[in-house]
């Protein structure tokens, strides 16, 4: 894959020193496919900020990387030893935008439970085979009952009041590092782009006269379940049951886990957040399928969320009217749609 990464680089680097409307380039981090696509950029301005942007993905990846050798693994480790450790800025910031996000979320997204995650194999690479863990072990992970308010960063260092902490931000890093591209695309001058990591995306400015369109995955089968315009400034993020996950005699236990109860979640298929930031939209899709279909307006509106989808397990699609007015259903509408009522006065800190 980082031969893909070098190609790519290459390919772009070496293009014609006119300026293209529209130019796209792939590049990798966190076990996705980043695709960034900019209009009528200038080519030496689009190069540069390319490279930084790559360079910038592979630090995140080492860094933040929660189960291959890198400075999280350190960090995890010190915790589970009772020590304290020195952290960087960046894992000091990701750590303390968590922990405002945790509070949010009541506690729903909840990137501590990086323990419970290893125990279901979901801290791999591959998917997990074989059964799953007992009863038993599920509920002394619930017992220790890791939380982000558990960790305390002074003077650099970071010290844990419980050991069974473990950090994995799996649900929150692909969305800051889309806002730092993002970031990174301005600094050079580039306002028209759109930075999209597995159908996951923030959008800059419009493609010309038009808004960039984008199209959200069906999560009950192939295609497209809707398609929205977006332009200004926003962010589109999907957090989904139906990738990841483990099997075992003909169950299927989705990768996305209740901190509550120490579960795959059920009832819900997929989450779509309309967000200005990536970060925040990341978070809180994640936050929102825990939520459920019961709870998924309370905790929007906690975390200042207006724009939300919900697909339920039986295809019943639920919407805020901010989703509502946006979107547009690309095939057969689904049978049920539930609009739901307006959202009341953000209780949540945003960031």
């Amino acid at each position: 894959m980082r031969n893909v990464i070098l190609i790519s680089l290459i390919l772009l680097l070496l293009g014609c020193s006119r300026t293209p409307q529209s130019e796209s380039v792939d590049l990798y981090v966190f076990g996705t496919m980043v695709t960034i696509t900019t209009w009528g950029a200038p080519s030496e301005a689009r190069q540069q900020a390319i490279a930084e942007i790559n360079q910038t993905f592979q630090q995140m990846h080492r860094d933040w990387h929660a189960w291959e050798p890198g400075r999280l693994v350190e960090i995890n480790r010190a915790i589970a030893a009772g020590e304290e450790i020195t952290v960087p800025a960046d894992i000091a910031g990701l750590i303390t935008r968590s922990q405002r996000l945790y509070t949010q979320s009541e506690g729903l997204f909840n990137p501590a439970i990086g323990g419970l995650l290893n125990l279901w194999g979901f801290q791999s690479s591959e998917r997990p085979n074989g059964p799953p863990p007992s009863r038993e072990e599920i509920d002394r992970w619930v017992a220790s009952a890791p939380h982000m308010d558990q960790l305390e960063i002074a003077n650099g260092q970071l010290r844990s009041s419980n050991t069974a902490v473990q950090l994995d931000f799996g649900a929150f890093a692909k969305g800051v590092a889309v806002d730092e591209a993002i970031a990174i695309l301005r600094r050079y001058g580039i306002e028209n782009a759109i930075v999209n990591g597995g159908g996951d995306l923030r959008a800059i400015g419009s493609k010309g006269d038009k808004p960039w369109r984008v199209g959200i995955r069906h999560p009950q089968g192939e295609g497209v379940l809707a398609a929205l315009d977006v332009s200004g400034d926003e962010s589109v993020f999907t957090s989904g049951n139906y990738e990841r996950y483990r099997e075992h005699e003909g169950v299927r236990y989705p990768h996305i886990l209740d901190p509550r109860n120490g579960m795959p979640v059920e009832g819900v298929t997929s989450v779509t957040v309309l967000h200005a930031n990536g970060g925040i939209a990341d978070a809180a899709a994640t936050a929102l399928v825990v939520a459920g279909v019961t709870g998924w307006q309370r905790i929007a509106a906690r975390m200042g969320i207006e724009a939300v989808m919900l697909v339920d397990d039986a295809g019943t699609v639920y919407m805020t009217p901010g989703m509502q007015q946006r979107i547009e259903f690309t095939a057969i509408p689904p049978a049920n749609i539930i609009t739901a009522e307006p959202m009341a006065a953000n209780q949540g800190e945003l960031e």
